[in-house]
């Protein structure tokens, strides 16, 4: 962070709301860092000489009198190939154990890539889980969000997906962390041998919840320097957004601006945008790939942070729990990547769209026939091969625990093809059943 040396301290406070102060202070920019009565602030409002600043920590017991000390400068990270490897609080700052970073300093919370740098992401992502990689393929310059419920295992599966994915950089941002997910997370990254690849940024629910707003910020400028600088692939992964949110709230509303919709602030859309627009694909090969995890309020899906999000993003993936495997499925009815074709069959096997949509329609038949098994109604043979297939289809690919290959998901849904049904009732085309029909 910028040297406090020379700079003016001001002891006379205009105005102390639950979350932010003001005062005259000429020259403070938006965004700078300051101290208010030693703890850290920053600028959210300028007016003239008036400055309104957002204290991280909260304003409870500060004085009218209190000192205020402006940094001079926005927040910064220190970025260099240091980073890979190390876990940071909210403002940067190891929480590791190991040595301050030394590298450049730059400033977070910046403008996206210019769109003149940007190309059509065109890379394929795979992550291992099949309900990503078979129906809903990732690519390189997406962002997409996981909407889970929050008793649904999120934190697995963004860990799983970040020893997976395979990409040069994982970068995670995790907001309103327990103390046992963060452990989690540092854990499962070590004994994995990947912490090399992986950099963390880290608040936790024992930490100011305010200090989340810093967390995307960090994450993103850290994959900005390996995507930019270094031409890497950075698969950047945010935990939990609706955390994220909702702190935005709190501020807006300590702030007394007028909330929209679900009590969030009107500015919610551009707050996310800011964040998501960040993905991009890059001439030289160098990318940022956001997957973000919104969580449900009640299975909520119009409520204003994942309505926003869905605005913003290319798609979805829902996480739910399936009653007739017993395990946790990426859900293929209300799962949707809206890049996938660019890369499917150009950059996977040509049969890959033709088994995805095949299997998907037949697990749909299954949805059928339980609905009519439910309602008293005699179940035909195709009904209870049906039945039988979706169970199979969900054990063996929709769950999040597959790890295997695409290539390998493709042969097994033909396997699941030729158990369960005759080739004219997968409705794939004639040529790919004679070359991969497995009876």
């Amino acid at each position: 962070m910028a040297s406090k040396a020379y700079q003016k301290i001001y002891t006379h406070l205009e105005a102390i709301t639950k979350a932010t102060v003001a005062l005259k202070a000429p020259g403070a920019s938006n965004d700078e860092l300051a101290t208010v009565a030693g703890r850290l602030a920053q600028v959210v409002k300028t007016k003239g000489d008036l400055v309104t600043l957002q204290v991280f920590a909260g304003t409870e017991g500060i004085p009218t009198d209190a000192e205020v000390s402006f940094f001079g400068a926005p927040p910064t990270l220190k970025v260099s190939d240091q980073l890979a490897g190390r876990f940071f609080d909210a403002y940067g700052h190891p929480i590791d154990g190991g040595p301050e970073v030394e590298g450049e300093e730059r400033e977070v919370g910046g403008p996206s890539v210019n769109p003149y740098k940007r190309k059509q992401p065109s890379e394929l992502i795979p992550t291992g889980i099949a309900g990503i990689d078979l129906n809903n393929t990732l690519v390189s310059g997406q962002k997409i969000p996981f909407y889970a419920d929050p008793d649904q295992p999120y934190n697995q599966v963004m860990a799983d997906v970040a020893l997976r994915a395979d990409v040069d950089k994982i970068i995670l941002g995790g907001m309103g962390l327990s103390n046992d997910d963060y452990l989690y997370f540092r854990h499962k990254f070590e004994n994995a041998g990947a912490l090399d690849k992986i950099v963390s940024f880290v608040n936790t629910t024992e930490e100011p919840p305010v200090e989340r707003l810093l967390i995307p910020d960090m994450a993103l400028a850290a994959a900005e320097y390996f995507a930019v600088d270094k031409n890497e692939k950075v698969l950047v992964l945010l935990t939990d957004m609706t955390l994220y949110a909702e702190t935005l709230s709190i501020v807006s509303n300590r702030m007394d601006q007028i909330p929209s919709k679900d009590s969030m602030p009107g500015s919610l859309y551009s707050d996310l945008a800011k964040i998501y627009e960040k993905a991009v694909q890059l001439p030289d090969g160098g990318s940022i790939t956001i997957i973000a995890v919104t969580t449900l309020n009640d299975g909520d899906i119009t409520h204003a942070i994942p309505d926003n999000t869905g605005y913003i993003t290319e798609g979805q993936l829902f996480l739910r729990a399936d009653t007739d495997s017993g395990k946790v499925i990426v859900d293929p009815f209300r799962s949707l990547s809206r890049l996938k074709q660019l890369v499917q069959g150009k950059k996977t096997r040509e049969d890959h769209s033709q088994v995805m949509n095949a299997s998907v329609r037949l697990y749909a038949d299954a949805q059928n026939a339980k609905t009519k098994l439910e309602n008293g109604f005699d179940l035909s043979d195709y009904d209870l091969r049906c039945l039988d297939y979706a169970k199979a289809y969900a054990t063996r690919l929709l769950s999040i625990d597959v790890n295997i290959s695409i290539e390998e998901m493709l042969d097994t849904a033909w396997e699941l093809f030729g158990t369960y049904f005759k080739p004219e009732e997968t409705g794939i085309k004639k040529a790919l059943i004679d070359k991969y029909w497995k009876a």
